[in-house]
């Protein structure tokens, strides 16, 4: 990456240089990135993927950074942020929204509209660009199950692609989009009639819920594990006796085992002994290998 390639997308976009993602990320750890990019609008963001493809600069489109690990070395390339295209329009039941709008958000706006089917999105703090990738989900529910449609740019092809939700390619924290290099730019969201008290206590219950058994006061990139078929990942975890764990400034959460947590000064090589120790000794003891759910960025 060079300062001519800087300037360039500095003409697209707004940029900052050596920008720390520990500032940025949810888990609070990581270096500097090289170059950090804020579009204000999908064409810039297209423009800006495009560029760095053009250029053989490497790339991460990012939301909120609440489900990502970054590397201690920082990141040698262009993180592009979303979070500026947060803006949605409700149509009748259907709601349409830009990658970077909060999902929480998007719940409390629908509930107002006596629309539910967001229920279990309220609280989790991640974007719906992310929240699509990974087809998040909670209390019951997933966005495979209110996803009508997604607008994203093909990185190979250099377009803007429209797929329809079983084009989505949806399963448990799974989507197309995690296995191609397509980019999330909005979606159009399917919810359903309710009553706006009924939908906003049910918001309510679930966050309360969280608040009880999550570990939400120390920082983290949430759930570290899927939830293995016929088990959970913090009950495994727990009877592996690793409950209160600790590597360096890592720690398996005291209050939810399957939250790995940062006390303080955690870095990226704490968390991934502390999940490779953790893949470990769950196997030993249960037969069961855990997969992570968290990405890593590096």
């Amino acid at each position: 990456m060079n300062r001519k390639f800087i300037d360039t997308v500095n003409e697209i976009c707004k940029t900052s240089e050596n920008v720390p993602l520990s500032e940025k990320s949810s888990f609070r750890i990581g270096g500097a990135a090289k170059l950090c990019a804020f579009p204000s609008n999908e064409d810039e963001v297209c423009r800006t993927v495009a560029l760095c493809k053009e250029s053989g600069v490497k790339y991460a489109v990012l939301g909120n950074m609440t489900n990502v690990l970054a590397g201690d070395d920082g990141y040698d390339g262009v993180v592009i942020f979303t979070t500026a295209l947060s803006d949605h329009e409700f149509q009748g039941t259907e709601v349409k929204a830009r990658c970077g709008a909060s999902v929480t958000a998007l719940a409390s706006s629908a509930a107002k509209k006596n629309l539910g089917g967001l229920e279990f999105a309220y609280g989790i703090p991640g974007s719906l660009g992310g929240a699509i990738f990974m087809n998040a989900g909670a209390y019951g529910g997933e966005m495979k199950e209110v996803v009508k449609s997604v607008r994203a740019y093909d990185v190979e092809r250099g377009e803007v692609r429209e797929y329809s939700a079983d084009e989505c390619g949806f399963d448990y924290r799974m989507s197309r989009f995690r296995n191609s290099r397509d980019v999330i730019l909005s979606a159009v969201l399917k919810l359903k009639e309710g009553d706006a008290e009924k939908i906003a206590e049910t918001m309510a219950k679930n966050m309360l819920l969280r608040k009880e058994k999550q570990p939400l006061d120390k920082p983290s990139a949430g759930s570290t594990f899927k939830r293995p078929q016929g088990a959970f990942a913090g009950e495994l975890i727990e009877r592996a006796g690793l409950k209160g764990y600790t590597v360096g400034g890592a720690q398996v959460s005291e209050k939810h085992a399957g939250f790995v947590v940062n006390t303080g000064c955690a870095s990226e090589k704490d968390v991934k002994e502390l999940i490779s120790h953790i893949k470990s000794r769950v196997l030993q003891t249960s037969g069961i290998l855990l997969e992570e759910e968290i990405i890593y960025l590096d």
